[in-house]
């Protein structure tokens, strides 16, 4: 999986017992050395990868302090990513899950490893180098996420996995809710936008399987000298809903043609602009996307309230990973350009 290893989060797991739980399910590599090695701790979770003989898989779990309903996701996440093996999208193989929190601790599943990168930060060669490769790169991620809402979900086993049925008329009230059980400061330009969002509310949409936090950041490309998608990764928003909220989440941070390309977390220098990449996405998925405007103003109302949940969790010192610190401007900064796209937005009352 893609190495992010932060030197002062460095956790480990028990692999003697870990080895055992896989000896006793048959598991790749049965009954040969185990290690594990941390990869990468987000904001939410952990990954290891594991090599036992000539098996190489990836375990994720919680951190050492479960945050409520974590484990009961890490179970939602697995049953996604198995319900999308033998599908074109790509992913990892989920391989086992575990419900028995007395093995490590928490709810964990291990899946296939992924041999690739994640496009943060310095690019490998050749992609450090070519504005067309990267233009590619964007198409790929686009395209992961058109193909991923053709699934049929519920030939795939995930009936009564979401609640796609009113799925965009809950959105304003669910999100404000999940903010107020940790309110603790004031959002300038949320309530605007949220009222904003409940009278554009579309009326129609066709049903899909969503990952819930798509961009850069949760995907893997293959290496080598052309741009493919290797795996749609970090599956812990994952539901049935509106498969536009995904292109919208990729869409809501886009920098605009007059902006400085080469900042931020991903270098978008020589990438296609949201005009291209929206066509793109319509003519991979057949759906339309006229209503856009609507669904970015969504997926930032959305990410403000996902983020502040966390920075409020690190600023009451509940949070193991520090990296929580930096969503505090994040979440602000969302939530100022979700009113902002609202008031310009020339959408008309979706009827």
């Amino acid at each position: 999986m893609a190495e992010e290893a932060l030197e002062e989060h460095n956790p480990t797991i028990d692999v003697e017992v870990l080895a055992r739980w896989m000896d006793a399910r048959g598991l790749p590599g049965s009954g040969e050395p185990l290690s594990a090695t941390f990869i990468s701790g987000g904001a939410s979770n952990e990954i290891f990868e594991l090599r036992r003989g000539d098996s190489r898989l990836a375990l994720r779990k919680p951190p050492a302090r479960v945050p409520e309903g974590r484990n009961e996701i890490m179970l939602r996440e697995y049953r996604v990513i198995h319900a999308l093996n033998g599908t074109d999208v790509p992913h990892p193989e989920g391989i086992a899950v575990c419900d028995d929190t007395s093995v490590l601790g928490s709810c964990f599943y291990i899946m296939g490893h992924v041999d690739g990168f994640t496009p943060m930060g310095d690019l490998p060669p050749p992609f450090r180098d070519s504005p067309e490769l990267r233009s590619d790169m964007a198409f790929q991620l686009v395209d992961g996420i058109a193909r991923l809402g053709q699934v049929d979900w519920r030939a795939a086993g995930l009936e009564g996995f979401g609640k796609p049925e009113g799925f965009l008329d809950r959105q304003v009230d669910r999100w404000f809710a999940h903010l107020d059980k940790i309110k603790f400061r004031e959002l300038p330009g949320l309530d605007e936008a949220g009222a904003w969002l409940r009278t554009h509310t579309p009326r129609h949409f066709t049903p899909g399987i969503i990952h819930g936090d798509y961009q850069f950041a949760n995907v893997m490309f293959h290496h080598g000298d052309a741009a493919k998608l290797a795996a749609i990764v970090d599956w812990e928003m994952a539901t049935v809903g509106d498969p536009l909220l995904d292109l919208a989440w990729i869409l809501m941070t886009w920098p605009d043609p007059d902006e400085d390309r080469s900042t931020g977390y991903v270098d978008f220098s020589g990438m296609p602009s949201r005009e291209e990449l929206m066509h793109y996405y319509a003519g991979v998925s057949g759906l339309p996307v006229d209503a856009m405007d609507y669904y970015i103003v969504l997926a930032r109302f959305k990410m403000a309230c996902v983020l502040e949940a966390g920075y409020a969790r690190y600023v009451k010192g509940g949070a193991d990973n520090p990296k929580m610190a930096m969503f505090g401007d994040v979440v602000l900064d969302m939530a100022r350009r979700a009113q902002e796209l609202s008031e310009r937005s020339s959408l008309a009352a979706t009827g």
